[in-house]
Formats: C-alpha cells, structure tokens, sequence
C-alpha cells in the first residue's frame, strides 16, 4: 500500500490567537485514534514556528542559509501527517475529515502527496 505525506499549511501570521477548545482536541484525539486503529496513521506531529526555523538553499554553487521568520511567505507547513492508505482516494478522505474537524473561522489548507517508493 502506497505511502502518503500531509502537509498541514497554515498562515503563521494571520493564526487564531486563542488556544483551541477541549472539544475540538476531543474531536481530534477521536480522529486520531480511529485513524490509528484503522492502521493508515503511521506518524503526525506540529511542527514550530518559521521563526525557530532555517532554511538553507543550494544555488549557483553557493549554500545560502536564512534564519527565520520567513516573512511575506504566506502559508506555511505547521504540521504533518505519514500514512500508509490503499490509494490516494483514501488519503483525502482522511485528510477531509481532519479539515472538517477545525473551527469554521480557522483557514487550514493541507496538501496530500504520495511517497515516491525506491
């Protein structure tokens, strides 16, 4: 069964100040647990903030290297998830339902893409 790597974006600088409410880390740990007892979920984690972060670029011979934040960049990889699903099919349907469990005036984009296997 092929591999598939979420990216959950996020606009760091236009995020909900508040913290979440139980209820929707109710939700989430539910989510999670029948993901995991499905046997699709393999690893997920948040990730920090752009500005604990480096970026370090390879170009024209040369290693650039740029501390955070990253600034004017829009969104961002704030967390991500590794699944192991049938097809990609299934991948989004996961994914959907992870979406639809956030607060309606949250914006969360998350991008699915499959393992390339060696």
């Amino acid at each position: 069964m092929p591999r598939f790597l979420t990216m959950v974006r996020i606009d760091e600088q236009n995020a909900p100040a508040e913290k979440p409410d139980p209820e929707f880390e109710g939700r989430m740990g539910a989510l999670f647990e029948e993901i995991t007892e499905a046997g699709v979920m393999r690893e997920t984690a948040g990730l920090t903030p752009t500005a604990q972060g480096t970026r370090l670029t390879w170009s024209g011979g040369t290693m650039h290297r740029t501390d955070g934040p990253f600034t004017g960049d829009g969104d961002v990889v704030g967390g991500y998830a590794l699944t192991r699903c049938k097809d990609k099919a299934e991948a989004l349907e996961w994914t959907e339902r992870f979406l639809r469990i956030h607060p309606e005036h949250w914006t969360v984009t998350a991008e699915v893409r499959e393992i390339v296997e060696s």
